[in-house]
């Protein structure tokens, strides 16, 4: 019953996602854009990979992070960013990541729409 209210109490502390499945983003300070993939509801990355992002920037765990196909003028790769620093990407050109093509099948109204969805 106790760890039901921890878990409870913790869930209530999470941010709600501000961004959807298909989503065009960009990131706030670094100059890429993406496709967002996947959600998880808080961090759940390795303690390696947070420690790395420099301190002035680093992003609260218990927030949503998004899994990206992202781009930047290097090419593409798969991004995981807090939703503290992602803003909607106004940018209406079409994300060119080789792999969104394995999960979305068009981009309409400026939404990637998922394969086998049946939003149209």
């Amino acid at each position: 019953m106790e760890n039901n209210k921890i878990l409870s109490e913790k869930r209530k502390k999470l941010d709600t996602p501000r961004f959807t499945i298909g989503e065009v983003v960009k990131h706030r300070y670094y100059p890429f854009r993406g496709v967002i993939f996947d959600v998880d509801p808080e961090f759940m990355n390795s303690e390696e990979w947070y420690d790395s992002i420099p301190s002035h920037i680093r992003p609260k765990r218990n927030q949503p992070f998004y899994h990206l196909f992202a781009e930047n003028e290097d090419g593409p790769y798969i991004a995981y960013v807090s939703q503290q620093n992602l803003l909607h990407d106004e940018n209406s050109d079409p994300c060119s990541h080789p792999q969104i093509d394995n999960v979305f099948q068009d981009l309409k109204d400026g939404k990637y729409i998922l394969k086998n969805s049946n939003l149209q």
